[in-house]
């Protein structure tokens, strides 16, 4: 007698009624292989169970609730600027892990000749395509900022935040607040004289925060004038920070609009 367990639902003899590619009967037998040992079946109806829960227990649009039948037609081009922003998003992070195969964030005493600048100004002149790249760097990241402050305009009155989707509201206030560090922080990469200048703004705005603002300023800038503690920081910021952060907040983002659905205008 055979100590295996019985398959009652007899799986295998289902796979050999169907015509199944390579690739598919690949894919049921390792889900079966996988659910003998871990129950991963069980676990996907479980969470199958709680989608559609949440579902039922989301509120009609205005559109179902009195029945409009998409008279709503002009607003759709709007519903289409978070899809954008992560689209420019992707494109500022690949553009920019490129650029950082040829840029390192060091700096001399002074503003004269630093390596940081001669790194970007050898991208702009000497490098082929760099121009290019650079370009499509900064373009895609301002095109992101611009598509998130439109797409947090269209939530806003379009009465998206309301409840039950108040989290990702406040999600997407967060995200659009980091989209400006990663904008400041990029802007400070080159260390030319604009760079400088905006780097010594942002200490001085630093220094007016009451109590705690001479502490932020050394946290952030390593001190209060710039240096090469102040590029270190912003790089460390800007690479490896920032896009991990951002990118994880940009899932749940994306997650919870699949989960709840679209809000249409109220």
């Amino acid at each position: 007698m055979s100590l295996e367990r019985k398959d009652e639902h007899d799986h295998r003899g289902w796979m050999q009624e169907r015509d199944l590619t390579p690739i598919e009967q690949g894919y049921l037998m390792t889900l079966m292989w996988l659910d003998k040992r871990f129950r991963i079946v069980d676990y996907l109806e479980l969470l199958e169970t709680m989608y559609y829960r949440v579902n039922l227990q989301m509120p009609k649009s205005h559109t179902e609730q009195y029945n409009l039948d998409n008279k709503f037609w002009y607003w759709y081009p709007l519903y289409s600027l978070g899809a954008f922003s992560t689209i420019a998003y992707i494109v500022a992070a690949v553009t920019g892990a490129l650029l950082g195969f040829y840029y390192a964030p060091s700096t001399a005493d002074g503003m004269e000749e630093t390596v940081a600048y001669d790194d970007v100004v050898f991208i702009m002149q000497d490098l082929n395509f760099g121009y290019f790249l650079r370009s499509l760097h900064r373009w895609s990241a301002q095109i992101m900022t611009a598509a998130v402050f439109l797409h947090m305009l269209r939530v806003y009155f379009t009465g998206s935040y309301k409840e039950p989707r108040e989290v990702n509201w406040l999600i997407g206030i967060v995200l659009i607040s980091l989209t400006m560090v990663f904008g400041y922080t990029g802007y400070l990469l080159p260390w030319s004289q604009l760079s400088y200048w905006a780097g010594q703004i942002g200490v001085e705005m630093a220094l007016s925060i009451p109590f705690i603002g001479e502490w932020i300023a050394q946290l952030i800038f390593g001190g209060f004038s710039l240096d090469a503690s102040t590029l270190q920081r912003m790089y460390i910021l800007h690479v490896f920070i920032l896009p991990f952060v951002v990118t994880a907040l940009i899932a749940i983002h994306i997650g919870i609009v699949w989960m709840q659905g679209i809000a249409e205008p109220h």
